[in-house]
C-alpha cells in the first residue's frame, strides 16, 4: 500500500512539473549550412550571400538594394501567460555600390528598444447617427437600375 502510494506521488510530481515546462518557439530565419556571422566583408557580393543564406527576412526600406536584414526570434509561453521573447538576433549586411560586402552587424535582445504604442483612435469628424438612422438611412433612397447587365453570371459588353 505504502509502496502504490509513493509511486503514485512519484508520477503526480512528474506531470506537475512536466506541466510546467515552456513551449519554445522559434520564428524568422533559420540557418541551414551557414550563418549570417559567416558572412565576410569586403570577400562576399550579394550572389555569394543569396547562396549562402537565402533571400534576407527583409530590406531596408529606403535602401531596398544596399541593406539586408536576417531576423531570428526564439520565444517562450508558460501556460496561459503571452510568448516571452528570450532570444532575438538580428544580422544586418551592407552592400557597397559594386554588390560587394561593405559591413556585417549583428544585433541582439538587448540591443531592442521598446517603444509605447498610443492606443487611442483619431475621431471622424461628421454627424453621429442614432442606431435607427443606420438601419433605416438607406430606407426609399433609389434602386440600382434593373438591366441584364448588371445581373450577376452576365457577360459584360465589351
Amino acid at each position: 500500500m505504502l509502496r502504490s502510494k509513493l509511486l503514485f506521488a512519484a508520477l503526480s510530481a512528474t506531470v506537475l512539473t512536466a506541466g510546467c515546462a515552456p513551449v519554445v518557439g522559434q520564428n524568422g530565419f533559420q540557418a541551414i549550412d551557414s550563418r549570417p556571422a559567416d558572412i565576410v566583408a569586403g570577400t562576399d557580393t550579394r550572389q555569394t550571400v543569396l547562396t549562402k543564406l537565402g533571400t534576407p527576412s527583409t530590406t531596408s526600406t529606403f535602401e531596398s538594394d544596399t541593406i539586408w536584414y536576417y531576423m531570428t526570434q526564439i520565444t517562450e509561453k508558460y501556460t496561459y501567460n503571452r510568448p516571452r521573447v528570450t532570444q532575438r538576433t538580428v544580422t544586418e549586411i551592407t552592400f557597397d555600390d559594386a554588390g560587394q560586402v561593405s559591413a556585417v552587424r549583428t544585433l541582439d535582445l538587448e540591443d531592442g528598444q521598446q517603444i509605447a504604442m498610443n492606443a487611442r483612435e483619431t475621431p471622424t469628424r461628421g454627424r453621429q447617427l442614432t442606431i435607427l438612422e443606420q438601419l433605416l438611412g438607406n430606407v426609399a433612397r433609389g434602386q440600382l437600375p434593373r438591366t441584364d447587365e448588371n445581373e450577376p453570371g452576365q457577360r459584360r459588353p465589351d
